[in-house]
Protein backbone atom coordinates (compact mmCIF):
# COMPACT_ATOMS: atom_id res chain seq x y z
CA UNK A 1 0.00 0.00 0.00
CA UNK A 2 2.56 2.44 0.89
CA UNK A 3 5.10 1.97 -2.30
CA UNK A 4 1.44 2.40 -4.44
CA UNK A 5 0.95 5.69 -2.89
CA UNK A 6 3.87 7.11 -2.10
CA UNK A 7 6.01 6.78 -5.74
CA UNK A 8 3.38 9.16 -7.94
CA UNK A 9 4.23 11.48 -5.44
CA UNK A 10 7.90 11.16 -4.97
CA UNK A 11 7.83 11.12 -9.11
CA UNK A 12 6.08 14.34 -9.61
CA UNK A 13 9.22 16.49 -8.94
CA UNK A 14 11.18 14.46 -11.60
CA UNK A 15 8.13 14.88 -14.07
CA UNK A 16 8.02 18.95 -13.76
CA UNK A 17 11.44 18.86 -14.35
CA UNK A 18 11.54 17.14 -17.62
CA UNK A 19 8.55 18.47 -18.07
CA UNK A 20 9.81 21.91 -18.00
CA UNK A 21 12.99 20.78 -19.88
CA UNK A 22 10.87 19.69 -23.00
CA UNK A 23 9.15 23.12 -22.94
CA UNK A 24 12.08 24.52 -22.85
CA UNK A 25 13.89 23.07 -25.80
CA UNK A 26 11.03 23.78 -28.01
CA UNK A 27 10.00 27.21 -26.70
CA UNK A 28 13.65 28.39 -24.85
CA UNK A 29 13.26 30.81 -21.76
CA UNK A 30 14.14 34.19 -23.20
CA UNK A 31 14.87 37.76 -20.84
CA UNK A 32 12.88 39.66 -19.19
CA UNK A 33 13.58 42.71 -21.27
CA UNK A 34 14.04 41.46 -24.17
CA UNK A 35 14.33 38.44 -26.57
CA UNK A 36 17.57 37.25 -25.85
CA UNK A 37 17.69 33.56 -24.52
CA UNK A 38 18.20 33.08 -21.24
CA UNK A 39 19.10 30.04 -18.70
CA UNK A 40 16.16 30.35 -16.23
CA UNK A 41 12.90 31.70 -16.69
CA UNK A 42 12.16 34.96 -15.15
CA UNK A 43 16.22 36.06 -15.74
CA UNK A 44 17.52 38.83 -17.60
CA UNK A 45 20.41 38.36 -20.30
CA UNK A 46 23.74 40.34 -19.76
CA UNK A 47 23.24 43.35 -21.45
CA UNK A 48 20.14 43.91 -19.66
CA UNK A 49 20.95 42.89 -16.85
CA UNK A 50 23.83 46.07 -16.86
CA UNK A 51 21.40 48.86 -17.62
CA UNK A 52 18.88 47.78 -15.52
CA UNK A 53 18.19 50.06 -12.72
CA UNK A 54 17.54 47.44 -9.52
CA UNK A 55 17.02 50.56 -6.87
CA UNK A 56 18.79 49.04 -3.42
CA UNK A 57 20.04 51.06 -0.37
CA UNK A 58 20.59 53.87 0.41
CA UNK A 59 17.10 55.02 0.29
CA UNK A 60 14.41 57.06 2.05
CA UNK A 61 12.62 54.91 4.86
CA UNK A 62 9.24 56.20 3.53
CA UNK A 63 8.88 56.71 0.35
CA UNK A 64 11.78 54.11 -0.82
CA UNK A 65 13.40 56.89 -3.27
CA UNK A 66 17.74 55.91 -3.18
CA UNK A 67 19.72 58.77 -1.74
CA UNK A 68 22.75 60.12 -3.91
CA UNK A 69 24.76 59.35 -1.57
CA UNK A 70 24.95 57.14 1.79
CA UNK A 71 24.51 59.00 4.99
CA UNK A 72 21.77 61.90 2.68
CA UNK A 73 18.42 62.89 5.11
CA UNK A 74 20.34 62.52 8.20
CA UNK A 75 20.41 59.83 11.21
CA UNK A 76 16.60 59.25 10.29
CA UNK A 77 17.28 58.26 6.83
CA UNK A 78 14.35 60.09 5.57
CA UNK A 79 14.22 62.52 2.57
CA UNK A 80 13.87 66.04 3.11
CA UNK A 81 10.21 65.75 1.20
CA UNK A 82 8.64 63.23 3.08
CA UNK A 83 9.58 65.47 6.60
CA UNK A 84 8.05 68.47 4.55
CA UNK A 85 4.96 66.01 3.15
CA UNK A 86 4.74 62.94 5.08
CA UNK A 87 3.06 59.92 3.23
CA UNK A 88 -0.16 58.81 3.96
CA UNK A 89 0.99 55.26 4.35
CA UNK A 90 4.38 53.75 6.17
CA UNK A 91 6.82 52.39 3.75
CA UNK A 92 7.18 51.94 -0.16
CA UNK A 93 9.35 50.01 -1.92
CA UNK A 94 10.04 49.42 -5.78
CA UNK A 95 12.16 47.02 -7.11
CA UNK A 96 13.27 48.82 -10.67
CA UNK A 97 13.65 52.46 -11.66
CA UNK A 98 11.21 53.28 -14.57
CA UNK A 99 13.74 53.70 -17.36
CA UNK A 100 14.02 51.83 -20.44
CA UNK A 101 14.44 47.97 -19.42
CA UNK A 102 11.32 48.94 -16.63
CA UNK A 103 9.11 50.11 -19.34
CA UNK A 104 9.68 46.98 -21.35
CA UNK A 105 8.45 45.02 -18.51
CA UNK A 106 5.57 47.53 -17.51
CA UNK A 107 4.05 48.02 -20.82
CA UNK A 108 3.54 44.41 -21.95
CA UNK A 109 1.70 43.42 -18.60
CA UNK A 110 -0.33 46.72 -18.80
CA UNK A 111 -1.14 47.14 -22.15
CA UNK A 112 0.02 44.27 -24.37
CA UNK A 113 -2.50 41.54 -22.76
CA UNK A 114 0.82 39.33 -20.80
CA UNK A 115 -0.87 38.70 -17.45
CA UNK A 116 1.39 35.50 -17.36
CA UNK A 117 4.62 37.58 -17.57
CA UNK A 118 3.59 38.84 -13.17
CA UNK A 119 4.97 35.35 -12.26
CA UNK A 120 8.59 36.40 -13.36
CA UNK A 121 8.25 40.31 -12.48
CA UNK A 122 6.83 39.35 -8.82
CA UNK A 123 10.24 37.78 -7.30
CA UNK A 124 11.66 40.79 -8.37
CA UNK A 125 8.94 43.11 -6.15
CA UNK A 126 9.46 40.57 -3.05
CA UNK A 127 13.27 40.95 -3.20
CA UNK A 128 12.76 44.59 -2.98
CA UNK A 129 9.76 44.87 -0.41
CA UNK A 130 11.24 41.81 1.66
CA UNK A 131 10.40 43.60 4.65
CA UNK A 132 7.15 44.86 3.78
CA UNK A 133 6.06 41.43 2.58
CA UNK A 134 7.52 39.78 5.95
CA UNK A 135 5.72 41.98 8.43
CA UNK A 136 2.00 41.75 5.87
CA UNK A 137 -1.64 40.16 6.58
CA UNK A 138 -3.42 41.26 3.41
CA UNK A 139 -2.59 42.05 -0.33
CA UNK A 140 -4.11 44.49 -1.76
CA UNK A 141 -3.71 45.92 -5.48
CA UNK A 142 -4.55 49.56 -6.57
CA UNK A 143 -7.74 48.95 -8.66
CA UNK A 144 -8.78 50.20 -11.92
CA UNK A 145 -11.85 51.84 -12.59
CA UNK A 146 -14.46 49.28 -14.57
CA UNK A 147 -14.42 51.28 -17.40
CA UNK A 148 -10.67 50.51 -17.94
CA UNK A 149 -10.80 47.05 -16.26
CA UNK A 150 -13.68 46.16 -19.10
CA UNK A 151 -11.36 47.93 -22.07
CA UNK A 152 -7.91 45.70 -20.60
CA UNK A 153 -9.57 42.81 -19.48
CA UNK A 154 -7.67 42.09 -16.35
CA UNK A 155 -6.19 44.49 -13.76
CA UNK A 156 -1.91 44.49 -13.87
CA UNK A 157 -1.59 45.24 -10.22
CA UNK A 158 -4.38 42.30 -8.99
CA UNK A 159 -2.36 39.98 -11.14
CA UNK A 160 1.02 41.05 -9.25
CA UNK A 161 -0.78 41.14 -6.18
CA UNK A 162 -2.38 37.29 -7.04
CA UNK A 163 1.31 36.43 -7.78
CA UNK A 164 2.95 37.88 -4.47
CA UNK A 165 0.15 36.08 -2.19
CA UNK A 166 0.65 32.66 -0.51
CA UNK A 167 -0.88 30.98 2.33
CA UNK A 168 0.19 33.00 4.94
CA UNK A 169 -0.03 36.06 2.87
CA UNK A 170 -3.53 36.51 0.69
CA UNK A 171 -4.42 38.91 -1.50
CA UNK A 172 -7.57 40.49 -1.59
CA UNK A 173 -8.23 41.10 -5.21
CA UNK A 174 -11.53 43.61 -4.62
CA UNK A 175 -10.85 45.29 -1.67
CA UNK A 176 -11.07 48.87 -2.84
CA UNK A 177 -13.44 50.39 -5.78
CA UNK A 178 -12.26 53.57 -7.98
CA UNK A 179 -15.58 55.22 -7.48
CA UNK A 180 -14.89 57.33 -10.57
CA UNK A 181 -12.01 57.73 -13.20
CA UNK A 182 -9.11 60.04 -12.66
CA UNK A 183 -7.57 62.26 -15.75
CA UNK A 184 -3.18 61.36 -15.64
CA UNK A 185 -1.85 62.86 -12.56
CA UNK A 186 1.73 63.13 -14.30
CA UNK A 187 1.79 66.43 -15.15
CA UNK A 188 -0.24 67.87 -12.20
CA UNK A 189 1.36 69.82 -9.66
CA UNK A 190 0.79 68.39 -5.87
CA UNK A 191 -1.84 70.33 -4.99
CA UNK A 192 -4.02 69.40 -8.61
CA UNK A 193 -2.94 65.87 -7.74
CA UNK A 194 -4.44 65.96 -4.31
CA UNK A 195 -7.88 67.63 -5.76
CA UNK A 196 -8.00 64.66 -8.87
CA UNK A 197 -7.77 61.91 -6.61
CA UNK A 198 -9.71 63.07 -3.87
CA UNK A 199 -12.62 61.01 -3.33
CA UNK A 200 -11.93 58.29 -5.92
CA UNK A 201 -11.09 55.42 -4.28
CA UNK A 202 -13.41 53.99 -1.12
CA UNK A 203 -13.17 49.87 0.70
CA UNK A 204 -15.85 47.50 -0.30
CA UNK A 205 -18.26 47.39 2.31
CA UNK A 206 -17.85 43.32 2.46
CA UNK A 207 -13.81 43.59 3.00
CA UNK A 208 -13.98 45.95 5.71
CA UNK A 209 -14.20 42.75 8.03
CA UNK A 210 -10.82 41.45 6.54
CA UNK A 211 -9.17 44.65 6.60
CA UNK A 212 -9.70 45.56 9.78
CA UNK A 213 -6.51 45.66 12.24
CA UNK A 214 -4.51 44.01 9.85
CA UNK A 215 -1.03 45.65 7.88
CA UNK A 216 -1.83 45.46 4.09
CA UNK A 217 0.57 45.93 1.38
CA UNK A 218 -0.68 47.77 -1.20
CA UNK A 219 0.15 46.76 -4.71
CA UNK A 220 0.92 48.60 -8.36
CA UNK A 221 3.13 48.63 -11.15
CA UNK A 222 4.34 52.05 -11.41
CA UNK A 223 4.52 54.49 -8.38
CA UNK A 224 5.29 58.18 -9.25
CA UNK A 225 3.97 60.76 -7.23
CA UNK A 226 2.52 58.68 -4.91
CA UNK A 227 -1.01 60.11 -4.98
CA UNK A 228 -2.62 57.29 -6.24
CA UNK A 229 -0.83 54.96 -3.53
CA UNK A 230 -1.86 57.70 -0.83
CA UNK A 231 -5.30 58.01 -1.47
CA UNK A 232 -5.73 54.29 -1.47
CA UNK A 233 -3.54 54.07 2.21
CA UNK A 234 -5.77 57.20 3.45
CA UNK A 235 -9.58 54.80 2.51
CA UNK A 236 -7.48 51.35 4.16
CA UNK A 237 -6.41 53.16 7.01
CA UNK A 238 -9.84 54.61 7.27
CA UNK A 239 -11.39 51.23 7.11
CA UNK A 240 -9.41 50.14 10.30
CA UNK A 241 -6.13 48.61 8.81
CA UNK A 242 -3.31 48.92 11.31
CA UNK A 243 -0.90 49.90 8.54
CA UNK A 244 -0.48 50.52 5.06
CA UNK A 245 3.06 49.60 3.10
CA UNK A 246 3.66 50.06 -1.06
CA UNK A 247 4.95 47.85 -3.22
CA UNK A 248 5.19 48.37 -6.78
CA UNK A 249 7.60 46.78 -9.92
CA UNK A 250 8.84 50.28 -10.78
CA UNK A 251 9.39 53.47 -9.40
CA UNK A 252 9.36 57.00 -11.36
CA UNK A 253 11.90 59.42 -9.56
CA UNK A 254 9.12 62.34 -10.09
CA UNK A 255 9.21 65.49 -6.95
CA UNK A 256 7.26 67.85 -6.25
Amino acid sequence: MGPSVSAPRLALPALRRWGRLALDALVPPLCLACDAPVAEPGQFCAACFSRAHLIAPPLCERCGVPFEAAGQGGASLVCGDCREHPPSWRRARAALAYDAIARRLVLPLKYADRPETARHLAPLMARAGAALLAEAEVIVPVPLHRRRLFERRYNQAAVLAGALSGPGVPALLDALVRTRPTAPLGELGREERAREIAGAFAVRPARVAALRGRRVLLVDDVLTSGATAGACAVVLREAGAASVDVLALARAFRRA
